[in-house]
């Protein structure tokens, strides 16, 4: 499935015109665009099923929750795709922004929650070196580049400033981005792209759900 050109024109006039009377004139020109990157999720879901497991893929809704914000524009100016991996036993997920001038596949962990974050700490802290190897590995670093997220500035609590692994411990996220131009986007072969871009991910989230699949004495919890 090849994405439309026509996926960015859209929202460079949606960007200039976010409000209810502009959309709802364009409304059959979103919707079939709407149709497009669903088909094109679906297949890389099918894409992806033939190494990983994923049990559902998601394209989320245009239309913005207002409620709390300040920027009361009523539509978001892309589209978000996730493909999330089957709990609990694979854990990590993977999405696809789509907007003009920033495009980005991610991967990782973008919240997790304090008992997660507990573990994968204490991991790297026992045995920090196994995926030290999988973030320096030259296959994986030339797809994904660097660790990213947010991070404490010093030492999480319970862990000394000198730890020998203590720049992977300061991380509360930990995430990897690859951007892409329009053009990149909406090449034939991006599904494809994006497919070998996940299998070479899967060194990373392959270790995160051993890791949280299991207690410190390595004993499965699922």
């Amino acid at each position: 499935m090849q994405l439309p050109k026509s996926l960015f024109s859209f929202f460079t006039d949606l960007q200039q015109n976010n409000n209810r009377d502009w959309f709802m004139e364009h409304k059959p020109t979103f919707k079939a665009l709407e149709a497009q990157v669903k088909a094109f999720g679906e297949q890389l879901k099918d894409q992806l099923n033939q190494h990983d497991h994923i049990d559902r893929f998601k394209l989320f809704r245009i239309y913005r929750d207002v409620r709390f914000s300040k920027d009361k524009t009523p539509y978001k100016t892309h589209f978000g795709l996730t493909w999330h991996r089957t709990k609990p036993l694979y854990r990590g997920g993977y999405y696809l922004h789509l907007s003009p001038k920033n495009n980005f596949l991610a991967c990782g962990f973008w919240d997790p929650n304090p008992a997660d974050l507990k573990r994968i700490r204490q991991e790297i802290d026992m045995d920090g070196e196994e995926y030290r190897s999988i973030l320096n590995n030259k296959t994986f670093k030339s797809v994904w580049g660097e660790l990213q997220g947010e991070a404490v500035k010093t030492a999480p609590k319970g862990y000394a400033k000198d730890h020998p692994h203590i720049d992977l411990l300061r991380f509360k996220q930990h995430i990897f981005t690859i951007n892409y131009s329009d053009k990149e986007i909406c090449q034939p072969d991006f599904v494809d792209r994006a497919n070998k871009a996940l299998q070479a991910v899967r060194p990373f989230v392959d270790y995160m759900s051993e890791v949280l699949t299991t207690n410190a004495d390595g004993e499965r919890l699922v």
